[in-house]
């Protein structure tokens, strides 16, 4: 059975006082609940020190919102996946959506940053999903498809052994918008059939999360889904009692 995660994306937010209560209030508010649901926070660069400093020995998992596809050199700005290592992280997000909208991230560079974060070390958590345009014209299976084939060509099936895959319909990102549990369900569904066809056995035990204005009112519905291991939580992810609220939801 796959474990539930729940992974916050603060996104850009932050600050050292702030951080400090909002960490010691999620580390405070998911103890005991490591047997049924791993919790973690990916937070900005600056700040991933405090986060190893505040949460090493807890419960709570941190990682990165992004990385670069190169291992180092001259790329000014950018983070390398061995960096991002020093600073203890596990997880690192991939492909995000306002990545590929805001900064011009295509497939094939998001396949080129999963391959990078595997090879030194980190969980890539592999973001798909389509626009409200590609869905209202029934291109969502289509959309999702071609998205995760990007990376499942470039690195093979076998290594999402160690990967994380995040369905982020961008219609329902930070919009209050959120996909209903049965349309959730269908397009997971879709992404695990997706890496069935080449791999059964990497594809039952890959974890495959919801993002997309998940909040503690509906986090529960969400996580009823038996396709639905988790979420990748943006807004409320920023106020801790409602971050833990929704990791208590996965761990029951």
């Amino acid at each position: 059975m796959r474990q539930k995660l729940v992974v916050g994306n603060w996104k850009m937010h932050g600050g050292l006082a702030a951080n400090r209560s909002l960490l010691q209030g999620v580390v405070a508010g998911v103890k005991g609940l490591a047997a049924a649901v791993e919790c973690a926070v990916c937070v900005p660069y600056p700040y991933l020190a405090q986060a190893q400093q505040e949460l090493a020995k807890t419960e709570v998992s941190w990682g990165a919102q992004n990385l670069s596809e190169q291992v180092s050199g001259a790329f000014t700005g950018e983070v390398s996946a061995a960096m991002l290592k020093d600073f203890g992280c596990r997880y690192v997000i991939v492909g995000h959506s306002e990545r590929r909208a805001l900064y011009g991230e295509d497939d094939g560079l998001v396949a080129k940053k999963f391959k990078q974060a595997l090879a030194g070390g980190l969980v890539p958590i592999l973001c798909v999903g389509e626009t409200l345009a590609q869905r209202e014209s029934g291109q969502t299976a289509e959309v999702v498809a071609a998205q995760l084939d990007a990376v499942l060509d470039a690195a093979g099936v076998e290594v999402f052994a160690g990967a994380v895959v995040a369905y982020e319909p961008v219609w329902a990102i930070g919009t209050g918008l959120t996909a209903s549990p049965a349309q959730a369900q269908a397009v997971h569904e879709g992404i695990r059939a997706r890496l069935a066809a080449r791999n059964a056995e990497v594809a039952a035990g890959v974890r495959v999360l919801y993002g997309g204005s998940v909040k503690a009112g509906n986090a529960a519905e969400l996580f009823a889904m038996p396709g639905i291991d988790g979420a990748l939580v943006g807004g409320a992810s920023l106020v801790a009692e409602e971050f833990v609220a929704i990791c208590r939801a996965a761990a029951f």
